[in-house]
C-alpha cells in the first residue's frame, strides 16, 4: 500500500504540476495564433464576452498525461509488468484518439472561422469507429466479456453480440455528453475531478496502479486546468480536451469491467447529451416548440437566471451524489 501511494502521489501531483506548466505556455500561444472560441448567435447573449477566448487547451493536459503515461509504462517495462497494462495502455489510446478527433474538430474551426469544424456525422462515424476497435481489442485480450455479473445478486448473464453493441454505444454517448457538458466555464473539469476521485479510491481499495494512473490523469489533469478554467475562463478545453476526458471517464469503467458503474458515473455527461436529443425531438414533433430553453440542460438553467458559479457547484454536487451511488453498486 505504501508504494502504490507513493507511486499515485507522484502521478497525480506530477500531472497536476505538469498541467498546470504546459497551460501557462500554452495559452499566449494559442492567443497569437487567434485560436479563440467563436461564440454562437443562438447562445446567451451574455457568453458573446467570452468571444476570442482561447480554445484547445485540452492539448495541454493531453500531453502531461502523454508524459506521465510515459514514465509509467517505462518503470513498468522495467519491472517485466508491461503485459498487465495492456487495458490501460488501450484505454489511454482511446482517449487520445478522440482527443485527436476533437483537435481535428476544433482546427477546422478556427481555419473555416465558425462554430462547426467537422459536420455532426462526420464526428460521428469516427468516434463510432474508434469505439468500435478499442471494444474489439479490449475484447480480444480478454480485457472486457459479455459475460456480467450484475450486482447484489451476483448472477452472471451472458449478454452474447448485444453487449457489444451495448458497449459501442455507451462509450460513444458519454464521449459527446463530456462534450456537451463543457458548455460554461469550469463545468466539464469539475465534474471530472469529482469522477477522479471516484477512481483514486478504486485504485486504493483494490491496490491497482492502473487505475491509480488513470486517476492521476483525470484528477491532476482537471484540476490543474480548471485553475486556467475556472469562471472567468482564461481558455476553454475545446474538442479536444472534452472528447478526451470524456473517453478516460467510461474507459475506466470498462477496465474495471463495471459497466453499470460507468453509466452511473457518467450520469451528468449522459443526462446534458439527452437533454439535447429531447429538445430536437420535442421541438420536431410540436412543429417549433421547446422542451427546455435552451440544450443542454446547463443552458437552460442560465436561462432561468443561474450564475456560472451556481450551476458548476449544482452539477458537481450531482456528480458527488452519483459517485457515492456508483461506489455502492461497484461494493455490491
Amino acid at each position: 500500500m505504501r508504494e502504490l501511494t507513493l507511486e499515485y502521489g507522484l502521478s497525480a501531483v506530477g500531472m497536476f504540476l505538469l498541467t498546470l506548466l504546459i497551460e501557462w505556455r500554452l495559452i499566449p500561444i494559442l492567443r497569437s495564433h487567434k485560436a479563440g472560441q467563436r461564440i454562437l448567435e443562438i447562445g446567451p447573449r451574455w457568453h458573446k464576452s467570452k468571444e476570442g477566448t482561447p480554445t484547445m487547451g485540452g492539448i495541454g493536459f493531453i500531453l502531461a498525461g502523454l508524459i506521465c503515461s510515459v514514465v509509467y509504462f517505462a518503470v513498468r517495462a522495467n519491472q517485466g509488468r508491461a503485459q498487465l497494462e495492456i487495458p490501460l495502455a488501450m484505454t489511454l489510446s482511446f482517449a487520445a484518439a478522440n482527443g485527436l478527433i476533437g483537435f481535428i474538430d476544433d482546427y477546422f474551426k478556427l481555419v473555416k472561422h465558425q462554430n462547426e469544424g467537422l459536420t455532426w456525422y462526420q464526428k460521428l462515424i469516427l468516434q463510432i469507429a474508434v469505439a468500435a476497435a478499442y471494444v474489439a481489442v479490449m475484447g480480444y485480450t480478454g480485457a472486457v466479456s459479455p459475460i456480467v455479473e450484475l450486482p447484489f445478486s451476483g448472477a452472471r448473464i451472458d449478454f452474447g453480440w448485444s453487449f457489444w453493441i451495448f458497449a459501442v454505444v455507451l462509450l460513444v454517448g458519454v464521449v459527446n455528453g463530456g462534450n456537451l457538458t463543457d458548455g460554461i466555464d469550469g463545468l466539464c473539469s469539475s465534474v471530472t475531478v469529482v469522477i477522479g476521485g471516484f477512481f483514486a479510491l478504486v485504485a486504493f481499495a483494490w491496490k491497482d496502479s492502473s487505475v491509480g494512473l488513470l486517476s492521476a490523469i483525470l484528477l491532476g489533469g482537471a484540476l490543474g486546468f480548471l485553475i486556467f478554467n475556472f469562471h472567468p475562463a482564461k481558455v476553454f478545453m475545446g474538442d479536444t480536451g472534452s472528447l478526451f476526458f470524456g473517453s478516460l471517464v467510461i474507459g475506466g469503467a470498462f477496465m474495471i469491467r463495471a459497466y453499470l458503474v460507468g453509466l452511473i458515473l457518467s450520469g451528468v455527461f449522459i443526462f446534458e447529451m439527452l437533454s439535447s436529443f429531447l429538445q430536437v425531438i420535442f421541438f420536431k414533433l410540436t412543429k417549433g416548440k421547446r422542451l427546455f430553453k435552451m440544450a443542454p440542460f446547463h443552458h437552460h438553467l442560465e436561462k432561468c437566471g443561474w450564475n456560472e458559479y451556481a450551476i458548476v457547484a449544482f452539477f458537481s454536487a450531482c456528480e458527488i451524489l452519483l459517485s457515492v451511488a456508483a461506489w455502492f453498486v461497484l461494493d455490491a
